[in-house]
């Protein structure tokens, strides 16, 4: 599956982050439900995350948490 590339500034630097589409999903509808930016829920995570992991797979595991705790609230 390919990856797709999105551009961000954070911090006054610009970076690109490639996650998988199933990622960008769950990513693009936590922007939509707390009403925030892309670039400022990326920088919020980035801001939280281990300096020694890869923001990508920051990325990944926060989106899963968010899956994983919707489905609990579901229940």
């Amino acid at each position: 599956m390919p990856l797709i590339k999105r551009s961000v500034s954070l911090h006054g630097h610009r970076t690109s982050l490639a996650l998988e589409p199933e990622f960008w999903e769950v990513i693009d509808r936590e922007t939509a439900i707390r009403d925030q930016s892309l670039a400022s829920l990326i920088a919020e995570i980035d801001d939280n995350r281990d300096p020694e992991d890869a923001l990508s797979s920051t990325m990944r595991v926060w989106a899963l948490a968010r899956v994983t705790a919707r489905l609990a609230e579901a229940d």
